[in-house]
């Protein structure tokens, strides 16, 4: 199902200016499952078409790469990083999380959230002030969110976001 007309505009009149908001036209139309980003790369889904790289390219400002997640193309679905860390399927082999650290330039480790769930992208949002996650996230996957996202670093940090965080919670 397509994003009508109405519903675009909804979104940006709910958005400042500032925010660019594009329709996609792409067979792979869950794109949550699809890409991964943060301020500077996205990882995405080996056939995406082209010019929705294109415009993932342009709208988001970052570099992209075709590539799968432990041999999974939902990338989106099997890994989650912001500009600090990022956090991969669990059965990535050593070499390839070396590889994909290097691609992004970022510390990334294996692990699961939600009780043990590989799909990490299902259980954990995240960008380099908060992460939230599923209620069934245990204590010792909490820890380690925090440690590779630098989650306690970056509240610790006092600015305007985390004050608005801090009294919106």
């Amino acid at each position: 199902m397509e994003t009508t007309d109405d519903e675009l505009q909804v979104l940006r009149d709910s958005l400042p200016d500032s925010v660019r908001v594009k329709r996609v036209e792409e067979r792979l139309s869950a794109l949550g499952n699809t890409i991964a980003c943060n301020d500077y790369f996205a990882l995405i889904h080996p056939e995406l078409d082209k010019e929705t790289e294109e415009m993932i390219v342009d709208v988001l400002g970052v570099e992209a790469f075709r590539t799968t997640i432990g041999s999974n193309a939902l990338v989106g679905s099997y890994c989650t990083f912001n500009n600090k860390g990022g956090m991969v399927h669990p059965m990535v082999s050593t070499g390839e999380l070396d590889e994909l650290s290097s691609l992004l330039q970022i510390p990334l480790c294996t692990g699961t959230v939600n009780r043990g769930s590989d799909v990490i992208g299902g259980g954990l949002v995240v960008n380099d002030w908060a992460a939230f996650c599923g209620n069934d996230t245990t204590t010792t996957e909490l820890t380690v969110i925090d440690a590779i996202f630098k989650i306690k670093d970056s509240m610790t940090e006092e600015n305007e976001f985390s004050s608005d965080m801090k009294g919106a919670l």
